[in-house]
């Protein structure tokens, strides 16, 4: 498994700002969250959902594609930020709580 954190750089409300993404070595998405610059954070796996996050329907492009895309800002990150992140997302998507963006 791989694990990423994009921030995305654009103005959309309707966009997430942030994404973590947990990737099988084809790169296709396992498990998705993603923050709002208003604070809504939403989740997806193969199981559940919450908002309008989803699974990709195609593997994601290479980490150095994306990477090289100045819209966003890639950061390879360990499996146990992955959890931390995906498990505030269930937790704050549970209560309605918002996410706090952090670098």
């Amino acid at each position: 498994m791989k694990y990423i954190k994009v921030r995305w750089l654009h103005t959309s409300p309707d966009s997430p700002v942030l994404l973590y993404s947990e990737l099988n070595d084809e790169l296709w998405e396992v498990r998705k969250v993603e923050v709002y610059a208003d604070g809504r954070v939403d989740f997806a796996d193969r199981e559940e959902q919450s908002g309008s996050t989803r699974l990709g329907i195609e593997p994601l492009p290479t980490l150095e594609e994306i990477a090289a895309d100045p819209e966003f800002e890639l950061t390879v990150i360990s499996a146990e930020e992955f959890d931390s992140a995906w498990e505030v997302a269930k937790a704050r998507q549970k209560d309605r709580l918002p996410y706090r963006v952090s670098n």
